[in-house]
């Protein structure tokens, strides 16, 4: 039984000795010390994003560039996995977050934000984005520099990145607030609900409700800042992340609970293929359309949430271990993340008029962007300091 649970069942004592063991408890987390399970999470959730991408011109969902048939199993297995690539990619952008603040004053902070994020936001709209812009309307263009003169800039992929400048500038008074001393009831408070088998599970319960109330004046998926559905669903991971760092003792209720979690993960997965793969017929003279919707929501939330929460207290035991390609990895996944997309749909136009089946072509889109991709960020960014910069990446001495 742990001293938080002991102390909140003798209440009958001093009030002082409680808040003195809380607030020992609530002790801030070591920044000094590499997190290295982090490291990998962002690996795993970037590499998750790619391999969506991959599979995106053969589900039928309307991507920038569409195989002429499509695989109705690799779209049910792909809807699964949306529910917790992009939550899973944004919490760690939180704890990041956290991390790269506690070495900074708050302007250095937004400079540095800025330079890592708005500076490859630019560049990638304005030389990553075209080619796919370019082979998704090839019938519309004359030639490729129609693009610059026409002036059809988008963001495509690019939209995380933009997102993710916003709410890390939006999010720095709750960062000095958690830092402060000012914070300490607040996080004293979270601690005590943390500390129950359920404090961690509960904390989802605003998010389903808020997500389903906010899909029902905005439902579609835009990835707009001004889709609030959408922006609140990622805010609130990101925030989550915020709150976990923040504080020791949260990350050890989340290796403390996490069989818990995982239970609540399998049980949800099974909840939301249950209702996925329910025939409308069966429930149309029952629940009304607005109503189906909410229940897919509030089933999608969860399914995100308990996974996160599983994930992070399994990847504190499995994960948090040095390794030399890890350190080679994480330096290059974000380059990775900036160029993947475009290398997908420039060569998933041609891969898809091959004579190949759906499996075929799944692999050779998968070999051939992926050998790309590594070929340019090891020999056109690595080397060069300029490159690097355009790309987010932190300057190492002794490069070009």
């Amino acid at each position: 039984m742990s001293s938080l649970w002991f102390v909140n069942c003798h209440l009958t004592r001093n009030h002082i000795d409680f808040v003195f063991i809380i607030a020992h408890k609530t002790r801030l987390v070591d920044t000094k010390k590499r997190r290295y399970d982090l490291d990998w999470l962002r690996v795993i959730a970037i590499l998750a994003v790619y391999f969506h991408h991959i599979g995106m011109p053969f589900n039928g969902d309307g991507f920038h560039i569409m195989n002429s048939e499509s695989s109705k199993i690799l779209d049910d297995i792909m809807v699964y996995f949306e529910q917790f690539r992009l939550p899973l990619l944004f919490l760690i952008s939180g704890t990041g977050t956290v991390l790269a603040f506690s070495k900074r004053t708050w302007q250095q902070f937004f400079k540095e934000r800025t330079g890592r994020l708005i500076i490859p936001l630019f560049f990638g709209v304005l030389f990553i984005v075209p080619p796919q812009t370019y082979y998704q309307y090839i019938n519309e263009f004359s030639s490729y520099w129609q693009i610059y003169t026409d002036g059809r800039f988008e963001t495509n992929h690019l939209w995380f990145i933009e997102n993710l400048y916003i709410i890390s500038i939006v999010a720095i008074p709750l960062i000095i607030f958690l830092k402060s001393k000012k914070s300490q009831r607040f996080r004293n408070w979270f601690a005590k609900m943390t500390s129950y088998k359920v404090g961690l599970l509960t904390g989802g319960l605003p998010l389903i409700i808020l997500t389903i109330v906010l899909k029902r004046y905005y439902p579609t998926g835009s990835s707009s800042l001004t889709n609030l559905s959408e922006t609140f669903f990622y805010t609130y991971f990101f925030i989550a992340g915020i709150l976990f760092a923040s504080s020791q003792l949260f990350w050890d209720n989340l290796k403390k609970f996490r069989r818990f979690h995982l239970i609540i993960f399998i049980v949800s997965s099974f909840l939301f293929y249950g209702y996925y793969f329910v025939p409308n017929t069966v429930v149309e003279p029952h629940l009304s359309i607005s109503v189906r919707w909410d229940i897919w929501y509030g089933l999608c939330c969860l399914l995100g949430w308990s996974f996160v929460l599983a994930l992070l207290g399994y990847g504190q035991i499995h994960l948090n271990k040095p390794s030399l390609w890890l350190k080679k990895m994480n330096e290059a996944i974000y380059p990775f993340y900036i160029l993947h997309q475009t290398v997908i749909v420039v060569f998933a136009y041609y891969i898809i008029q091959l004579d190949l089946n759906i499996p075929a072509k799944l692999t050779i889109l998968f070999i051939s962007s992926f050998l790309v991709i590594i070929i340019i960020y090891r020999f056109m960014i690595y080397p060069f300091k300029i490159i690097r910069v355009l790309f987010g990446m932190k300057n190492k001495p002794n490069l070009k």
